[in-house]
């Protein structure tokens, strides 16, 4: 395989990546290429929303191509294009033969959630000092264990521990990961909830690969009230859900939100304060976990 490289500018990122796509390339990706220096941009977006920005003020566009011929093809037909007069052809370069599997497996190391406590792929053997193992491999759904958020829900559900006779509510479950956490932790009474089928499947094959118990559906799935409810999703489906998810927490129940940016905490807070008063739990590379007692 060949990868085609282009520079160009914000406004004609979707152009150039719609002109790609239409001379057969496999794939199209597109980069800040003032990544990691000063000029930098981060864009941040969630679902639902339209995003931020179509690119970067100056955006590396890398196409992947079948043969070096459809990508120097590809190459000299958009520089005849008018449109492309603002951008530029940064280089063409092969594309080695890899072992894609094993490449993608050396990318999901163990992950601590405390010294006792890992996520472990199945290709990994665990850590001599874990006492508690959730097996995961990357799938079709969020939820692998890597990202800050799931990190700081698991590490909730390891310090709060003694979950044995608690009815649990993992919403917007991606994975199950958060739902085979608790059930490491004693819960038996659990219910997984997702909009997306594929979640779901996801959810009972990890559940199975693990040898746990749990229920996992659509949200309709989820009824009556919950000890413990578990969200991490992302803060504007968080502020929407509010009156829902506060209303599944028995009396004396917890509540417990992820998928929240430090500067979101106030939005969130007022979000939920006609149902509950949520406060920051925890932190991690500029996300919070939000709790509540009911």
């Amino acid at each position: 395989m060949f990868e085609l490289r282009l520079m160009a500018p914000e406004a004609l990122v979707e152009t150039v990546s719609d002109a790609l796509d239409a001379l057969d390339a496999l794939s199209v990706s597109v980069e800040d290429a003032d990544a990691q220096t000063d000029a930098e941009q981060a864009l941040f977006g969630e679902p639902g929303m339209p995003p931020p920005k179509d690119g970067w003020q100056r955006s590396r566009v890398i196409a992947l191509f079948a043969t070096e011929a459809l990508a120097r093809e590809a190459a000299t037909l958009l520089q005849a294009q008018d449109f492309f007069a603002d951008c530029r052809v940064l280089g063409l370069a092969d594309v080695p033969e890899q072992d894609w599997v094993r490449l993608t497996q050396s990318q999901f190391a163990p992950v601590e959630i405390t010294p006792e406590f890992w996520i472990v792929p199945t290709w990994h053997e665990p850590p001599a000092q874990a006492r508690q193992v959730i097996r995961l491999d990357p799938g079709l759904a969020f939820g692998t264990g890597t990202h800050p958020t799931t990190r700081m829900c698991l590490r909730w559900i390891a310090r709060r521990g003694a979950l044995a006779g608690l009815r649990v509510l993992d919403y917007g479950c991606g994975s199950g990961i958060l739902a085979i956490g608790a059930a490491k932790f004693g819960a038996t009474d659990i219910d997984a909830v997702d909009i997306d089928p594929a979640a779901v499947e996801s959810t009972d094959l990890n559940a199975e690969a693990n040898g746990v118990q749990l229920k996992s559906g659509l949200p309709d799935a989820s009824s009556g009230r919950y000890d413990i409810v578990l969200a991490n999703i992302l803060a504007t489906p968080l502020k929407v859900l509010a009156p829902l998810l506060c209303a599944h927490v028995a009396p004396g129940g917890e509540l417990v939100l992820a998928g929240i940016l430090e500067r979101q905490a106030d939005e969130l807070k007022l979000a939920y304060a006609p149902h509950a008063a949520l406060e920051v739990s925890d932190s991690e590379d500029g996300w919070i976990l939000m709790t509540a007692r009911i």
